[in-house]
């Protein structure tokens, strides 16, 4: 079982989560709702049907107020977060656009921690990405990656991740303007984040599974990466929001996986789909794992969900929402039996 999520209640308590309709956000205001928080989601249209998931979860109707806000809008964010005891930021573009996501990750960010410290809130928890941490190419194998380490930002702007450039400054500068302005931040730094998507649409991190089952590609990439469920990454903001001792950064992972082993557990769940079997690069070796360590967020009381069932898990998903469609067989097999 994950860390009881009724240690510590959230009835009395105003919390406002950015960017409130993403994949990971709407994860946490459904657990925030859950234990009795009143939550003030950020999104650019309330009345937008995109966002139509978060007024259909458990106490949403009594608890949640959609507020329109944009982080580039100083306003807008500092009138969804004044009375709040604390502040979630998960919103943030995921993109390799330089113009779309630098400048939003960045002076978002500081725009949201401005806001916060002026509302006088309790923290902030931040929501960073394993982007900011491992993009080291002169690291060794043999260090074990955790929380003290940053990416190398000269890299990521030569290899053109934006992505990864972006958020890595974007940390950077929460840091420093927390500092400045005193304000408690925890940043909570998230592998790739699979699972049952609460939101209509498909979120980055869940195409890079669903391709496997379209067809769409023919051979996998000779890559690694670690995944987490969307529920355990929502569940770690909240353990170190709730969490007086917390502090830092915090890395959350269940496990890394070679693409190779991922499309062997899709597989072996869902024989019917057409999931590539051959490597793109299988000439060279396959690509060893890093040392990557989640002790810091289990000490919290974190039991993660295994990396094979968030895979089953967001497969059944695509299909409950119809991002993927059952083929025929399968579907005449259920029928027979």
């Amino acid at each position: 079982m994950p860390a009881d999520s009724s240690s510590l209640s959230g009835q009395g308590q105003t919390v406002c989560v950015t960017g409130a309709g993403g994949f990971i956000a709407s994860w946490i205001v459904k657990l925030l709702l859950e234990k009795g928080y009143s939550v003030r989601g950020t999104v650019r249209d309330p009345a937008d049907p995109k966002n139509s998931h978060l007024m259909e979860l458990e106490g949403a109707q009594e608890r949640l107020t959609l507020c329109k806000a944009d982080l580039l809008d100083y306003e807008s964010l500092q009138e969804a977060i004044q009375e709040c005891d604390g502040v979630f930021h998960t919103a943030s573009p995921v993109t390799d656009d330089p113009e779309q996501m630098v400048e939003p990750a960045v002076n978002g960010t500081k725009n949201v921690i401005m806001a916060a410290a002026e509302a006088k809130v309790r923290r902030v928890v931040f929501t960073s990405s394993i982007g900011t941490v491992y993009m080291d190419p002169n690291r060794s194998p043999d260090v074990v990656v955790d929380e003290s380490c940053w990416s190398d930002l000269e890299f990521c702007k030569n290899t053109k991740n934006w992505y990864c450039y972006g958020k890595t400054v974007a940390e950077q500068d929460a840091w420093d303007v927390a500092g400045k302005k005193g304000v408690d931040l925890v940043v909570v730094n998230p592998v790739l984040v699979i699972g049952p998507l609460l939101q209509p649409t498909v979120n980055a991190s869940t195409i890079h599974i669903l391709k496997y089952l379209t067809g769409s590609v023919k051979t996998y990439a000779n890559s690694v990466q670690a995944y987490v469920h969307v529920r355990d990454a929502a569940l770690a903001h909240i353990l170190v929001f709730e969490t007086p001792s917390a502090s830092g950064r915090y890395i959350c992972s269940e496990r890394m996986l070679h693409r190779g082993e991922v499309v062997e557990i899709l597989a072996k769940f869902f024989p019917e789909y057409p999931i590539p079997t051959k490597c793109s690069d299988e000439k060279n070796p396959r690509k060893q794992p890093y040392k990557l360590t989640n002790q810091k967020i289990k000490d919290l009381g974190i039991e993660f969900i295994p990396v094979k069932q968030c895979l089953y898990e967001t497969v059944k998903s695509l299909q409950e929402k119809n991002h993927l469609t059952i083929p025929k067989q399968a579907e005449d097999s259920v029928k027979n039996h």
